[in-house]
């Protein structure tokens, strides 16, 4: 199954390489997500609270998760909420 989901995963990346020639998304989704890693590292490095990270894939899934995201909120004060979302559509 895992051997199923990497290639996957390749091919997907391969097909959206492919596609940013053509397709102006395509190539924005490539840019935003360059070095993702160095910079979202880069943006909490100075963090000392704990961290609750919340990825929503849409706008929509992120309105359903809205509740459940501000009671873990008011129930953990002193945790530092970290959310990111985007869509892609091609």
């Amino acid at each position: 199954m895992k051997l199923i989901y990497n290639i996957s995963v390749l091919l997907y990346y391969t097909t959206i390489r492919v596609a940013s020639i053509f397709n102006s998304k395509a190539k924005l989704w490539l840019t935003g997500r360059k070095n993702i890693f160095s910079k979202i590292e880069l943006a909490l490095h100075s963090n000392t609270s704990p961290l609750i990270w919340f990825h929503c894939a849409s706008l929509g899934e992120f309105e359903q998760g809205r509740p459940l995201i501000e009671k873990i909120k008011k129930e953990y004060p002193s945790h530092k909420i970290a959310l990111n979302f985007f869509t892609i559509r091609l």
